[in-house]
């Protein structure tokens, strides 16, 4: 395991650990944060042999506690608004990220760390974490993760918890829909090492395909959507991944995959 700034990377088999270790700031999110997620997620992007990423923080208590409120006067007004806007590019990283992202939600997920645990493709919580965004009680606004959170929550309920600042539990998170998973602290691992291993099991080439395909026709025009996806699926068609998957289920053997 190496370290880069305010955050930790380790690699074990198929599977890459991103960790925010500011354990004693409750993960709070300040700009080395930022920097650190961004260059672990390039170096899981560049190793061919991760096929999924999990984002968690140090500890028991924060998943990520939101913004470093210390740090949001440093440097001026220019610098402070270069540093929000990688926060937007590292929102895009995520959804370009070849490998699903796991957010491993072991504690409280609340205004920077809501927006950074949705902007994962799929969440596992403790039932001891609390979401939301307290940023309204604070004179402020959830600007940045207003984007994210506009894409994974029914519209009232995220103005709900924007106007209002309330909390709402891990458990209310799976009635809702934008937490996939909720399960005792004591069994969070197992839970993220499952998904992990079944993410992992799948073709690494497909994976990305299929990921990065969901992101993009999300945000188009319904028939253009159609279009592309109609050309994606020629694509996934065509690769070695798919016809190795299909012979595989009618051999019924174990695929091998080549990712191509």
């Amino acid at each position: 395991m190496s370290e880069i700034t305010d955050v930790t990377f380790s690699v074990l088999g198929h599977r890459a650990d991103i960790t925010i270790n500011r354990p004693e700031k409750r993960n709070a999110i300040n700009p080395a944060v930022v920097t650190g997620i961004a260059q672990c997620l390039d170096r899981a992007e560049h190793d061919d042999q991760v096929r999924v990423v999990v984002l968690t923080g140090a500890g028991d208590r924060a998943f990520c506690a939101g913004g470093d409120l210390g740090g949001m006067t440093d440097g001026g007004a220019v610098a402070q608004h270069l540093q929000r806007s990688e926060i937007g590019d590292l929102f895009e990283k995520m959804r370009r990220a070849r490998m699903p992202i796991i957010a491993r939600v072991n504690g409280h997920a609340l205004a920077g760390g809501f927006g950074l645990m949705l902007a994962c493709d799929l969440v596992v919580a403790s039932d001891t974490a609390q979401m939301g965004t307290p940023e309204i009680d604070l004179g402020l606004w959830p600007f940045m993760i207003t984007a994210v959170i506009q894409r994974d929550l029914p519209r009232k309920l995220a103005l709900e918890l924007m106007l209002t600042g309330k909390r709402i539990s891990a458990d209310e998170g799976v009635r809702w829909g934008f937490v996939n998973t909720c399960v005792p602290a004591g069994k969070l691992d197992k839970a993220v090492d499952e998904l992990a291993s079944n993410l992992a099991s799948k073709s690494p080439l497909i994976s990305s395909l299929g990921k990065r395909s969901f992101y993009r026709a999300e945000d188009e025009d319904f028939s253009d959507a159609l279009a592309y996806l109609s050309g994606m699926l020629t694509v996934c068609l065509s690769s070695e991944d798919t016809v190795e998957g299909v012979t595989a289920f009618m051999q019924k053997r174990p695929p091998e995959w080549k990712g191509r």
